[in-house]
This record gives structure tokens, C-alpha cells and sequence, in this order.
């Protein structure tokens, strides 16, 4: 009997827990109902070449400048394994189990590396992080190459279909 109450209390927490994490998540997506959705792939996108094609992680879309503030409205907040594909368009994040998401090579304003977003955190520099204008949010998205030499190569990529910087 006592195993039984041990086991029916454990899975009660657990029940518990999980519906307080869904119903912070639900709460976020919520609150950020006012960010526009990604934009939709261009016609016939997947069918093309892609200068550059690299296997990885996408770890996820955080708002603009804070590494731990996750964008959950829309499926960004995800991780998921992924392919990156450089695009004379802009860059396609085909996820695994996830909606595929489109950036626009017009909308990107800045590509670097970073050590770490909302919870995936590596070494200095291990993440491609691709700063991008999403309806006029300022969004980050990080990227884990699977290979590190990848990394440097998708990067140069990125910068070679974005706009020149603004001054």
C-alpha cells in the first residue's frame, strides 16, 4: 500500500508540474501575440540549390539582444534538429518536427556567434546567431552547426545574401 500511495503521489506532482510549465508557455505565447508571424516560403524555395546546406541544431528565436528571453508565439521558441539552407532569398531552417522557417535575406541585420540562448548554452562562440528584423521585432536565432568548421562557412554565407549594414 505504501508503494502505491508513493507511486500515485509522485505521478500527481508530475501532473502538476507539467500543467504549471504549459500553462507558463501558453501565458507567454499569449503575451507575445503582438509579434507578427514568420514570413511564408517563396514559391518553389525547396526545389532550389542552395548555396550552402549545413546539418544542425536550431536552438531557438529569442527577442533581439536578450539571449534568454524566448520567443514562443509562432513555434520559434522550439529546438529542433535542423538543416540551414542559404538561399539567394535568405536562409530556410528546415526543422524537424517543426514548421520550416523563412528569413528573408532583406530582413537580416547582423550575423555573429554566441555562447548561448535559453537554455542551450556551449563554448565561446559555438552558436551561429543570425540577428533579423520579424515584422519589425528584432529577433535573434541561434544555430548549433553540427560540425564546428561549418559554422564560419554559414556565416559567411549569411553575410553574402544580407543587405550591406545601414549606417
Amino acid at each position: 500500500m505504501d508503494q502505491l500511495t508513493t507511486v500515485l503521489g509522485t505521478v500527481l506532482v508530475l501532473a502538476v508540474l507539467f500543467a504549471l510549465i504549459r500553462r507558463g508557455w501558453t501565458g507567454r505565447v499569449r503575451r507575445q501575440a503582438g509579434i507578427a508571424a514568420p514570413p511564408a516560403l517563396p514559391a518553389g524555395v525547396e526545389e532550389r540549390e542552395p548555396r550552402l546546406a549545413v546539418p544542425g541544431m536550431y536552438v531557438a528565436t529569442t527577442l533581439g539582444g536578450a539571449p534568454l528571453e524566448r520567443v514562443a508565439a509562432h513555434g520559434l521558441g522550439v529546438r529542433a534538429r535542423a538543416r540551414a539552407l542559404v538561399l539567394d532569398e535568405g536562409v530556410l531552417f528546415e526543422r524537424q518536427g517543426a514548421a520550416p522557417l523563412f528569413v528573408p535575406a532583406a530582413d537580416v541585420v547582423a550575423v555573429g556567434t554566441g555562447s548561448g540562448m535559453v537554455g542551450k548554452f556551449v563554448e565561446k562562440d559555438g552558436l551561429a546567431v543570425l540577428t533579423w528584423s520579424l515584422g519589425g521585432t528584432v529577433v535573434d536565432t541561434g544555430f548549433r552547426t553540427q560540425r564546428a568548421e561549418d559554422k564560419r562557412r554559414l556565416l559567411a554565407a549569411v553575410e553574402a545574401i544580407a543587405p550591406a549594414p545601414r549606417s
